[in-house]
């Protein structure tokens, strides 16, 4: 029996410092993983275009003369802001004007030649009234009366045909007015002027019927700009005109706009067989933000469909298939489901599982990375 005491005493000891090298020096080092404690924040659902969008301008006008002739007058250069009826562009119109300067002539001729007539159908129209008045006392004959009637017929009839011809006059300058206003082009609201493609004696030819030629000026009202942009068929349903927007803007890197959809369109496009899309336009909350923005640059819309607000939180990487998380718990790693609710790339709110505080691990890029592993963060709070 000693002789057994003295052989299991040594074995037994043997094995003690087996088991306690295997955890201790001989135990696997523990994996860093990278980590997000579960915090309270903001979740937000969305959805993007699919392909760039584009600044556009609701109130933008291409502008030409109507008729042809050589530039004489460009008060306003490319970039300045105009008013509503400003002069942008004139022709030389001295023939226009020549006709209106003989048409207002022509006016002052015929409205003396109506008032000439006109006071004859007065003096006639007097005379006829002295005459009645004769022949009610006797003194004056019935062949005098209607003399006198005739009379004032005659320079009825004169005062008519004079005021005709004055109100021809006054159409003819009417019409000289118009001509000479065809060799202006005057803004039709105010603006900017967004393009101008001639100069100062330069000879301006009209657009022959059904042939397109670019426009002399380009007038845009900043304040009406907003953007259209495609987004996918599949979510054309879960958008609506009022939504929140975020806008991003190529011009301005780093920036996102505050912004309302204002039209979903109403039909699908499907555009050299690429995803079929529907068109939306939003509109920026700040009026101001247009004022450094051009018409054509590129641009983004993020369409806010839901917003939780003080939820729990985890990064969306850290979610995987299933709805499954590994959390970090006493050292070693532990696979843990999670009812999730709002979700976006960046963060996923948790309804159920997880508490706040706790460490998930937001990287799975090693087979060494899974549940039942000891752990350390490599990036944590």
């Amino acid at each position: 029996m000693r002789t057994l005491r003295r052989l299991l005493v040594p074995a037994v000891l043997l094995a003690a410092v087996a088991v306690l090298l295997r955890f201790t020096l001989l135990a696997p080092r523990p994996v860093a993983v990278e980590v997000a404690r579960v915090e309270r924040g903001v979740v937000e659902e969305s959805v993007t275009n699919t392909r760039a969008g584009t600044v556009k301008a609701r109130r933008r006008a291409r502008l030409s003369p109507q008729v042809g002739g050589r530039v004489v007058q460009l008060p306003h250069r490319k970039g300045e802001r105009v008013a509503a009826g400003s002069l942008l562009l004139k022709l030389d119109s001295s023939v226009a004007d020549a006709q209106l300067a003989l048409a207002q002539e022509d006016v002052r001729t015929a409205a003396a030649r109506a008032e000439e007539a006109c006071l004859a159908l007065e003096l006639a129209e007097k005379e006829l009234a002295r005459g009645a008045a004769l022949a009610a006392d006797g003194v004056a004959s019935e062949q005098l009366l209607d003399t006198l009637r005739s009379t004032r017929d005659r320079a009825r009839a004169g005062c008519a045909a004079a005021r005709a011809v004055l109100d021809q006059a006054r159409a003819q300058v009417r019409l000289a007015q118009a001509q000479v206003a065809l060799t202006e082009v005057r803004a039709p609201f105010a603006g900017i002027v967004a393009d101008l493609t001639t100069e100062l004696g330069e000879w301006i030819t009209p657009a022959p019927p059904g042939v397109p030629i670019p426009p002399v000026l380009d007038l845009l009202d900043p304040a009406s700009l907003y953007v259209a942009a495609p987004i996918d068929e599949v979510d054309a349903e879960r958008v609506a005109a009022g939504k929140e927007v975020r806008i991003s803007v190529d011009s301005r890197p780093g920036e996102r706009f505050a912004g309302r959809l204002v039209r979903v369109g109403a039909f699908v496009v499907d555009v050299l067989e690429q995803n079929r899309t529907v068109e939306v336009e939003a509109e920026f909350d700040d009026p101001s933000v247009t004022a450094t923005l051009l018409p054509g640059t590129s641009a983004d819309i993020e369409v806010i469909l839901d917003r939780r607000t003080s939820v729990l939180r985890v990064p969306t990487s850290a979610v995987a298939q299933g709805s499954t998380v590994l959390v970090l718990r006493g050292g070693v790693l532990r696979e843990q489901p999670v009812r999730t609710g709002v979700r976006n790339w960046q963060f996923t709110e948790v309804v159920s599982g997880l508490g706040e505080g706790e460490m998930v691990v937001t990287m799975r890029d090693s087979p060494d990375i899974k549940a039942g592993v000891r752990a350390v963060p490599r990036v944590g709070g």
